[in-house]
């Protein structure tokens, strides 16, 4: 770079005056110069006219050097008054030399020319403040380099006019290149512009992209002009290419430079392929249940898009070994040719491998790009391992902390990286960490649904998930399982006696102690209230499950101490093993429950393997479940309905219908003992449609009363939601009754939902066709996610109970309750919360902007009547 910059030959004017000496280094390619200021040189002397001559680029014959001709006059060929001279000589025009000493008119105002080499471009434009310009250009010179000076040939000296009309013309003087060109391909003519802008193309000849292809394009030109690109190494140039037959010779003139405007162009396309790409993944991140499969697509699309050679996502974490901050490759897309460096960047130190200043960087919020030889030497080890020539990192930031960073590496070339790309990469990042956000909530509230928020135990569903998952593997393995019911006795006593708070406490030790009494890999679950199940996945023997029992009752027996009380309990336990009369998960447990029973009537704090002879219900039970077989033609059915009101005007906007069964001995007996029972049975289909068609027909009853008109929400069971014929069923009763199929509301919960989601919305829609409005009701003890509940067809989602009584005692749950609310209002849902019982949890839902709330602060259950007195006392006054 530097040889060619000295070959080239520099051109300087030393003036000396009344003012004094000073250099001009001469670039442009025409200068005026006179005694009036509005000169491009301005010579101070009164002998100099007010423009006393043209100085001009002209260029050499048969080189690609250019030179300077000097004109007496002004441009419309005025001469001056006391005549140019060159060298002593008086003259009209002289094509200057090296050397060669000017006088305009007296010795008062004078000039000296210099055409040298071995001058670096600094050097020249540093020349124009140097006093002793001969000193300064002996000190540029290299002696193994000595300056070289502008040979021009004698006969070049004529003057006349027609060669002076050409110098002045338009293609000496117009800043565009104009080159010609004969047939033979030889360059007969370079203007300066075309000169300086293409130094080498007489050397270059034909190969030159400017000539490339001229000959024979003017060999099969229709017309004799054409327009054209052309691109010179990193510049593009519109050309135009004009056939002169008359002369035989080519002549193209470069219109303009468009390498800018070919950049904008192509930045323009590659931003809307990037902003594609982030729209498209995006939708990848918020589509794909799985989040890691929505990141390795997403990444992909983005690779593509932008061009590159590597996507990856690292995250921070502690070292596994040491604890010091560390950072790992999670996913990676590499382009087809690219090796993958996955196993290069794993547990990553940052300070012991160099990576302090990424750290730093990214940990601000900043980004990190740039060439890889631009930086430090440790990070430059690193990644040209890899093989990566350029780098853009932007940070990921999650709830507020450096969580990691996204990546875009090329190994092809060195690639400057745009803002376009940087802001498809930041809005990529903001992607992913919404996608990981919404990832944690469900992971959140799946824990929540699997897991008992007191003791932090399984709960009944993954029990029953585990039990499901464990009996092929017995199977398969050649071995057996068993399955433990065990209540702890007289815990009512305790809980009645010293508090709830202190009976939650109690169950907290008994869980640990439970654990820490299992084999590993054995699994214990609270069943719900002071019950749990055990799960003993791989026996080879009854005498190990024996021990396991006698362990657990071992356990028990020492004393618990909370809040100055010495506590004491015990438990019973049933076990049921996987044989012939117990073959599935479902006879399983009621085996073992079968066996607790047994257990209890044999004094309590003992276990009880179940057997055939067992398989007796518990007589309580037939006795009840044969009364619930005449309950419904007894009519000792009735409904209460709870309101459900809107938080933000306190208006009642829907009723929920509720069973009740008098039992005309035992009273009134509890739906949680009455339901599973007339679900196991069948009984639950003719008991829900009376169900439906009181609630339906109270509805109509009090919209002909001239009542504000409301929805009546009606829960559906598993077997009633599966049965045939539901939406002919419901379509029959609001055709009785009346009612309009807006006005009701059909809640099923969340584990109905999911247990067959094809069935589940081929069902829903069929009712939503007909404008009855659906809802899930008890959301959070399934184990389903809104994104896989936001593919039915559903109006409300109805938050459990269970949820809002642990909101003042557990932060978590606040968040999760938020993370519902948001998740499912940004899906269309309508928002309900059970179990409000005080003004902490209101406020708490109303500042979330849940819309409606049922529960014990605003209304128990109430009878018909009651509840049409309430909404007579509402009845807006006339």
């Amino acid at each position: 770079m530097l040889g060619n910059e000295r070959e080239k030959i520099r051109h300087l004017l030393v003036i000396q005056d009344l003012q004094g000496q000073r250099t001009v280094p001469l670039r442009e390619a025409t200068y005026s110069l006179g005694r009036h200021p509005a000169n491009n040189i301005v010579l101070a002397s009164r002998s100099v006219s007010m423009q006393h001559a043209i100085l001009l680029r002209v260029t050499v014959p048969e080189t690609d050097q250019y030179g300077f001709q000097i004109i007496d006059g002004n441009y419309k060929g005025k001469g001056s008054t006391n005549g140019l001279f060159v060298n002593g000589d008086r003259c009209f025009s002289h094509n200057l030399k090296h050397g060669d000493i000017i006088a305009f008119g007296s010795n008062q105002a004078q000039a000296k020319y210099y055409a040298i080499s071995n001058l670096s471009e600094q050097a020249f434009s540093e020349s124009s403040g140097v006093e002793d310009l001969s000193s300064f250009l002996s000190e540029q010179a290299e002696p193994a380099n000595p300056f070289q000076t502008l040979a021009v040939d004698p006969t070049f000296e004529a003057a006349t006019e027609a060669a002076l009309a050409r110098l002045a013309s338009f293609p000496e003087l117009i800043p565009n290149p104009i080159i010609e060109m004969d047939l033979e391909g030889r360059v007969t003519y370079l203007n300066p512009a075309a000169t300086l802008k293409f130094p080498k193309i007489r050397e270059t000849g034909m190969k030159h992209p400017i000539l490339k292809g001229l000959l024979s394009a003017a060999n099969n030109l229709e017309k004799n002009s054409f327009m054209r690109e052309v691109e010179v190494g990193t510049e593009v140039f519109e050309q135009s290419v004009l056939y002169l037959p008359e002369s035989d010779l080519i002549r193209t003139f470069i219109a303009r430079d468009i390498t800018e405007q070919k950049q904008a162009t192509a930045e323009l396309r590659q931003r809307d392929r990037l902003l594609q790409a982030v729209a498209e993944a995006a939708n990848y991140l918020l589509g794909e249940m799985n989040y890691e499969t929505g990141i390795e697509k997403a990444l992909a699309v983005l690779g593509e898009a932008a061009k590159v050679d590597r996507a990856y996502l690292f995250q921070n974490h502690p070292h596994p070994a040491t604890g010091e901050i560390a950072v790992s490759l999670r996913f990676e897309w590499t382009h087809s040719f690219i090796e993958y460096t996955y196993e290069h960047w794993q547990n990553q130190p940052y300070e012991a491998s160099g990576l302090t200043r990424w750290y730093n960087v990214l940990s601000t919020g900043q980004s990190i790009s740039g060439l890889t030889r631009t930086f430090p030497v440790a990070e430059q080890e690193l990644l040209i391992r890899d093989s990566i020539q350029s780098l853009l990192l932007v940070p990921l930031r999650l709830e507020n902390e450096f969580w990691g960073y996204l990546g875009l590496a090329d190994c092809t070339y060195e690639r400057h990286w745009s803002r376009h790309e940087e802001s498809a990469l930041l809005t990529m990042a903001a992607s992913i960490i919404g996608a990981r956000q919404r990832q944690q909530v469900e992971e959140q509230i799946r824990y929540q649904a699997l897991h008992d928020m007191l003791t932090g135990l399984p709960n009944r569903l993954l029990f029953d998930e585990m039990l499901s998952k464990a009996l092929p593997n017995a199977a398969r393995n050649g071995e057996s399982l068993a399955a433990i019911f065990l209540d702890l006795d007289r815990f009512k006593t305790i809980n009645d006696t010293l508090g709830h708070t202190l009976g939650d406490k109690l169950l907290q030790k008994v869980a640990q102690r439970l654990k820490d009494s299992l084999r590993k890999g054995d699994t214990v679950a609270r069943w719900g209230g002071d019950e749990f199940t055990i799960l003993l996945p791989r026996v080879s023997s009854i005498e190990e499950v024996t021990q396991v029992a006698e362990r657990i009752l071992q356990t028990l027996e020492d004393a618990f101490f909370l809040q100055d009380h010495e506590l004491y309990i015990s438990a019973s336990l049933g076990i049921a093993l996987l044989d012939n009369n117990s073959p599935d998960a479902e006879t399983l447990i009621q085996h073992a429950d079968t066996a607790l029973y047994h257990a209890k009537d044999k004094g309590r704090n003992n276990y009880q393997f179940y057997s055939a002879s067992l398989s007796a219900k518990n007589p309580e039970l037939l006795t009840l479940e044969k009364s619930l077989r005449y309950a419904l033609e007894r009519k000792e059915f009735s409904l209460y309905y709870q309101p459900r009101v809107n938080i933000a005007t306190g208006e009642i906007t829907g009723m929920e219908a509720l069973l009740r069964w008098h039992h005309p001995e035992m009273g009134l007996v509890a739906p949680s003992v009455f339901i599973p029972l007339a679900e196991q049975s069948g009984l639950i289909i003719p008991i829900g449609e009376w169900v439906l068609r009181t609630a339906c027909k109270q509805n109509k009853a009090w919209q002909n009363a001239g009542l504000p008109a409301l929805m009546m929400a009606v829960n559906l069971s598993l077997k009633q939601f599966r049965q045939p014929k539901l939406a002919e069923t419901v379509a029959k009763i609001l055709e009785q009754t009346g009612l309009e199929a807006h006005f009701l509301e059909l809640e099923i919960t969340e584990s109905t939902a999911i247990e067959d989601l094809d069935f589940t919305r081929t069902v829903l829609e069929d009712l939503q066709q007909m404008g009855v409005h659906l809802s899930i009701d008890d959301f959070g003890t399934g184990h389903s996610s809104l994104s896989r509940l936001q593919l039915l067809p559903l109006h409300n989602l109805k938050i459990d109970k269970s949820f809002v009584q642990d909101l003042t005692r557990d932060a978590k749950v606040a968040h999760i309750i938020k993370a519902i609310v948001t998740l499912g209002r940004s899906l269309g849902l309508r928002l309900t919360a059970e179990g409000v019982e005080n003004e902490e949890e209101l406020e708490f839902l109303k500042s979330i902007n849940c819309e409606d709330v049922q529960g014990f602060l605003f209304y128990r259950p109430l009878s018909a009547q009651k509840a049409t007195e309430v909404l007579e006392s509402k009845r807006p006054s006339i």
